[in-house]
């Protein structure tokens, strides 16, 4: 849970909402991974890769890991082939020297030393296979349009939304909540009011 939340929080939390509800609309059912059908997929999918981590294949603490980012970025939904089991430490997705984060193929590649390694190369192939397997949308270059332009102004109306009710606030607060405390106030505040 996030001890700071700002209206950007509200926004990216408000695209994966759009971005998981576009995946249920491919996979035409719910997918909570966390809770019945859904859960029991997760489950699968982690078996498919021996209960280990789709990039290094160690045991350790499994987590999602969204292959096309499920982020403003890149736009990936949340659904079975895009999600796949990994590490704590392979989680963490490396940037390139524009400060993007790497594609999940460079990833593997960081965490398999390079892209010409036989574990790269197999690592590779099993996650491919994973993919066709669950049916990842292939989206076209207008569906993929479509969602960035739905995401992102998804995500400007709720922070504006945001910043909205903090001035509608700032406004009911100077007419309402303001005067009340110098009327019915006692002791340092009303004293405070009636002073300034």
């Amino acid at each position: 849970m996030a001890v700071y939340n700002t209206p950007s929080d509200a926004a990216n939390t408000a695209v994966r909402a759009f971005l998981t509800s576009v995946g249920e609309h491919y996979l035409g059912r719910s997918f909570n991974t966390g809770s019945g059908k859904g859960k029991a997929i997760w489950e699968q999918i982690r078996a498919d890769f021996n209960d280990g981590c789709a990039y290094c294949a160690k045991q350790d603490k499994l987590q999602v890991e969204h292959l096309v980012m499920f982020n403003r970025s890149e736009y990936g939904l949340h659904h079975p082939g895009n999600i796949v089991p990994v590490c704590k430490k392979c989680n963490e997705r490396q940037k390139d020297d524009h400060k993007n984060y790497v594609s999940w193929e460079a990833q593997l590649a960081n965490q398999c030393g390079g892209s010409s390694s036989n574990l790269y190369i197999d690592r590779r192939a099993k996650i491919l296979a994973h993919i066709e397997k669950y049916k990842y949308p292939k989206l076209t270059d207008q569906e993929r349009h479509a969602i960035r332009v739905i995401a992102e102004s998804l995500y400007e109306n709720i922070k504006s939304e945001s910043e909205k009710s903090l001035s509608m606030y700032r406004k009911l607060d100077e007419a309402f909540v303001k005067p009340d405390l110098t009327n019915h106030s006692t002791g340092p505040a009303r004293e405070a009011a009636q002073s300034g």
